[in-house]
């Protein structure tokens, strides 16, 4: 991949709001239309990761689905070595680490607009990207970086699709040797941790200082007895906690219908006495 040959010097960068700067890019030397990249310095504090070092990793946007990583790579490369780049769907934390996949084992990618984090290996390599100027475009595809494009691409796709069955059988077992060694590895960890915490006779369990900042917990079946019966404990004091409660509502409940009931009463009484009185002057 190669810049065009104008100068740079003949305009100054274009930095839009949020700081981003505007990289222009057209597949050919002689395509009419152009593709926009927006770049910026990567700086995420709360990512503490070696792969991606604050002062030397430049920030991608609109990264068109032709762009493979070697692409991105080689179109970089002009601003200084380019160390790694990494292309997502869409921006976050690195990929966890898991096995090594041949990429006939990987699910296919999706062919959309992607981000990518491109680490230099110089820190120098991002003020020159940000001082790019606007009106130079990066051409992608050259006489000596072609880059294939329909018919072509899906025949060369289709040829690298094929794989020779000795090759395959090597990946296979590469693969499976790489599992078989991670097993291991979990099982002699377990076991470690079995060992740290033993039973006594009585049933007492023996709690080891475990690694900084990691809290040592008994996980014998007399210690998860003696939890389970402690919670159970705690559940029959709540509910009988609940059920006095309920009591003495209910006991609040019927005192007032009594009341009301007496009161009732009372009226009545009152209003017949009303109703019996008469004028008796002898």
């Amino acid at each position: 991949m190669a810049p065009s040959k104008r100068k740079h010097a003949t305009s100054a960068a274009c930095v839009i709001p949020g700081g981003f700067t505007v990289l222009p890019v057209q597949f050919a030397p002689d395509s009419a239309a152009q593709h926009k990249l927006y770049v910026k310095e990567h700086k995420v504090r709360a990512e503490s990761s070696s792969h991606r070092p604050l002062d030397r990793t430049l920030f991608v946007l609109n990264i068109p689905p032709y762009c493979s990583q070697g692409i991105v790579k080689e179109l970089f490369s002009q601003f200084g070595t380019v160390q790694s780049v990494e292309l997502n769907d869409h921006p976050g934390l690195p990929r966890d680490s898991g096995p090594n996949l041949s990429k006939y084992f990987k699910p296919a990618e999706k062919q959309c607009f992607k981000v990518g984090y491109i680490v230099f290996r110089a820190s120098s390599s991002l003020t020159a990207v940000k001082s790019h100027p606007h009106n130079v475009p990066l051409v992608v595809s050259t006489e000596q970086h072609p880059v294939n494009t329909g018919v072509q691409k899906w025949i060369q796709k289709y040829r690298a699709s094929f794989i020779q069955t000795e090759k395959l059988q090597e990946l296979v077992d590469s693969f499976m040797g790489d599992y078989d060694k991670r097993k291991e590895k979990e099982a002699e960890k377990q076991k470690e941790e079995a060992d740290k915490q033993k039973e006594d006779e009585e049933g007492w369990t023996k709690v080891t200082k475990g690694p900084k900042g990691a809290k040592a917990r008994p996980h014998s079946e007399a210690a998860n007895r003696r939890t389970l019966q402690k919670e159970m404990k705690k559940k029959k004091r709540k509910e009988l906690l609940n059920f006095y409660s309920w009591q003495h509502k209910n006991t609040q409940k019927e005192h007032i219908a009594e009341l009301r009931k007496k009161f009732e009463e009372d009226k009545q009484k009152i209003a017949l006495l009303r109703a019996q009185r008469k004028f008796r002057p002898y």
